[in-house]
């Protein structure tokens, strides 16, 4: 589960970027963690889309 967290992360030179939160599952516990990561608007569903 990953969600897009809607913030004001804006350039001068006009890209516009997002702090993208994902759910990452340890294989040796089983716990959950989270992964936070700012990328650019056009590279978030290839961001989420990885495991």
């Amino acid at each position: 589960m990953a969600k897009k967290v809607v913030a004001t992360l804006r350039t001068s030179s006009g890209k516009d970027f997002a702090k993208v939160i994902r759910m990452v599952r340890s294989e040796k516990t089983g716990a959950y963690s989270f992964k936070e990561n700012i990328v650019a608007n056009d590279q978030v569903k290839d961001f989420l889309a990885k495991k």
